[in-house]
């Protein structure tokens, strides 16, 4: 494992972008992403966000073979700045659209609603090159980043899956809540500095 830099952004981008490109059932991404010919790029729009946000308030991490990834931000480093303003403005209008701009507003105030009271650390998203899926890949690199951090703060993340759901939990995550306000199901897990 390896910690990315600015210099690995465009590598990062495009693992995220190949993970997610194929997946058009009801998610997070999807929920995001505006939905029409154009899709492949707004999602290309929406990791390079991401992995900006990464890069600035948190770590990402690369496998030593660089086929995989895991992006996380720190509840104490994050902040709102004219930086960060712009990039979401640039996120409204090459990715969700105006339009779908509110409803993104509104699912973001309800994650929020259930993040940790106190400082953590947001798996925000994690991916691998497709023709290295399901070989044990991200496994690795997620319990090498799980041993990174030790028990310096809590691990917080949300998915939508039960497959990533199930891979979570294996890892040690423990369900807090589940809902489905957003038509599509909604997992919450975390992982505290004890376990």
């Amino acid at each position: 494992m390896k910690k990315a830099s600015f210099k690995n952004k465009e590598k990062v981008v495009a693992i995220l972008s190949a993970t997610f490109i194929t997946e058009t059932f009801p998610n997070s991404i999807n929920f995001v992403v505006k939905q029409d010919h154009k899709r492949e790029k707004r999602i290309r729009r929406l990791m390079k966000y991401q992995v900006n946000m990464a890069l600035t308030f948190g770590d990402i991490f690369l496998s030593d073979n660089e086929k995989s990834c895991v992006l996380f931000l720190d509840s104490e480093r994050k902040k709102t700045n004219l930086k960060t303003l712009l990039w979401d403005i640039e996120l409204a209008i090459w990715c969700t659209g105006f339009r779908n701009a509110f409803r993104v507003l509104k699912r973001e105030k309800i994650l929020a609603k259930y993040h940790p009271k106190h400082p953590f650390l947001h798996l925000w998203i994690m991916g691998t090159s497709p023709s290295y899926k399901n070989k044990g890949l991200g496994t690795i690199l997620l319990n090498e980043v799980l041993y990174f951090y030790g028990s310096s703060k809590p691990i917080y993340l949300e998915t939508t899956t039960k497959s990533n759901r199930d891979f979570y939990t294996k890892l040690g995550f423990k369900i807090f809540h589940e809902t489905h306000i957003l038509n599509y199901p909604l997992y919450f897990l975390l992982k505290s500095k004890n376990q």
